[in-house]
């Protein structure tokens, strides 16, 4: 207890530490909401990784879809290596820096107004943002809250309001650069903490043979008849598996919060260092979250199970893997997991009080012929509003978990889905394609919200949406980004030649920036 205790303290007191010493960096709102657009490879790659992998992946993802899956749930973390790192970087990395940085955007509602030109599309996309990205953020206390309550027993309550409140801290008082400088010391500590826990957990069952030989005598409850599934290649359930796949590391490239990394990294140089850096931190934390939860049914006598329907709770599946190893490991994985939810939550509640504060309450105030909100009047907005949605975000997932409300946890189930499925396909093709129109960009916000509200309403009132495939918010969430990919350049047909016209201009920012490149 003393080990895990003194583990916590150093921590939160590093964390503290950071902010207080970044605070010079958030003196602006520039320097508050991007870092100043100074950023390097190594804190942006950390801040990107960080920023997808939480303890929701960690002990909620890595323990259903290892139980579902086997050892080829950890396909799951290569594709988010490989597709939702290596591949989002190529593609989005560098066209994001260049164009923001030219429209002087500092958020993704911002760039469809300027991107398009209009303000009706900003403020859709804060209102999406809003809507679905709150309850996302409060799906992250799930997963700490039941490694705190079986290492100290301490109430899920508790558990909440202390991660809230020194999240809170670090990023009201230092900003976007606390947040990327506490992004990397929390990634350092996920990278040695998860191979740690993989070697501690298999030494359990034998070393990895042993284990993969028990493994391959678990039946497949979907097909008792296909031996050795869950150590097999693909697992008992190939399809169900590419769609996770799929939402879990395309979709990333729809997300707030993550794209708007790119906007703050200092150079294409950097970008290219920023690659390779992100794609290795993908492939250790998550291949290796997915892989340790392969092994989740060899455990399968201590997990916790439904009183009445007998169905396995999910999220007791790591917890139980992890118990009986020693106190060193324990505080190793508490630390790993508080790191993993603290970054995640970090980067959400600054991605939507900025959203809220510079693309709603900002324009608002310039109506009337007013001159609007001054610096100083925007970053305390700002810093208000990190503390109300913190506060939002903790009071939803105290509800959510002390109550029968289904609503909440299925809306969390969807927001992911409806956030890339809205945004993933006008703001990739809107960096490469000068014909897209705004009515397509129009489109896809409605057919991505759309679907996945559709979705939850099924789910709410007993009915299957389309049918039992695409029942599933992963599937169906898929089906929204794949929606706008192919919606948004069939609509694009129609004015498509106006738009190229509009977006020449804007374009220019790529021959410039080549130019530029050229005379160095």
């Amino acid at each position: 207890m003393i080990i895990k205790i003194i583990f916590l303290v150093v921590f939160f007191a590093v964390m503290i530490g950071v902010g207080i010493y970044c605070r010079k960096s958030a003196i602006s709102v520039d320097g508050f909401v991007l870092g100043g657009r100074s950023v390097g490879p190594w804190l942006t790659a950390f801040a990107y990784g960080t920023s997808y992998f939480s303890a929701v992946i960690f002990v909620g993802y890595a323990g259903q879809f290892g139980w579902k899956f086997g050892v080829a749930s950890t396909w799951i973390g290569i594709g988010n290596a490989l597709i939702g790192s290596l591949l989002a970087w190529v593609i989005l990395g560098r066209r994001t820096r260049v164009m923001t940085t030219y429209l002087e955007t500092k958020t993704m509602p911002e760039f469809f107004e300027k991107r398009f030109g209009s303000s009706a599309l900003k403020i859709a996309a804060s209102a999406i943002v809003f809507i679905f990205l709150i309850p996302y953020t409060a799906s992250l206390y799930n997963g700490l809250s039941r490694l705190f309550e079986s290492s100290f027993g301490i109430d899920y309550i508790y558990c909440v309001i202390g991660m809230a409140v020194l999240t809170g801290i670090y990023v009201i008082v230092g900003g976007y650069m606390a947040t990327a400088v506490n992004d990397f010391i929390q990634g350092i500590i996920m990278l040695f903490g998860i191979v740690a826990v993989i070697l501690a957990v298999l030494a359990q069952k034998g070393g990895f043979t042993e284990a993969l030989a028990s493994l391959s005598k678990v039946p497949a409850e979907s097909n008792p008849e296909l031996s050795g599934a869950f150590s097999s290649f693909f697992g008992p359930e190939p399809l169900a598996l590419l769609f996770v796949v799929l939402l879990t590391s395309l979709g990333t490239w729809g997300l707030p919060q993550m794209v708007q990394k790119f906007y703050s990294i200092k150079s294409d140089s950097a970008v290219s260092k920023g690659t390779i850096i992100s794609t290795i931190f993908a492939l250790v934390v998550a291949g290796g979250c997915y892989f340790l939860g392969g092994f989740g049914r060899l455990f399968g006598d201590i997990v916790e199970r439904n009183p009445e329907t007998g169905a396995v709770i999910y999220d007791s599946i790591i917890p139980g893997m992890l118990k009986g190893l020693p106190d060193v490991v324990i505080g190793i994985v508490l630390i790993l997991v508080v790191s993993a939810s603290m970054s995640t939550l970090s980067s959400l509640v600054l991605t939507s009080s900025s959203t809220l504060t510079l693309d709603m309450i900002v324009p608002a105030s310039k109506r009337g012929g007013k001159s609007g909100m001054k610096e100083k009047s925007q970053m305390l907005t700002m810093r208000v509003f990190i503390v109300f949605f913190i506060a939002v975000s903790a009071v939803i997932a105290i509800v959510q978990a002390k109550s029968s409300v289904t609503f909440i946890a299925q809306l969390m189930g969807v927001s992911w889905g409806a956030l890339a499925g809205a945004f993933l396909a006008p703001f990739m093709l809107g960096l490469y394609m000068k014909r897209i129109t705004k009515a397509a960009v129009w489109c896809s916000f409605a057919s991505g919200v759309g679907i996945m509200t559709a979705n939850l309403i099924c789910t709410l009132t007993g009915t299957t949406f389309l049918n039992a495939f695409w029942a599933s918010p992963i599937n169906s969430g898929v089906l929204a980004m794949a929606a706008g990919l192919v919606i948004v350049p069939i609509v694009s047909i129609f004015g498509g030649k106006k738009a190229k016209k509009d977006a020449e201009s804007i374009f220019v920012c790529y021959d410039k920036k080549k130019k530029e490149d050229k005379a160095l």
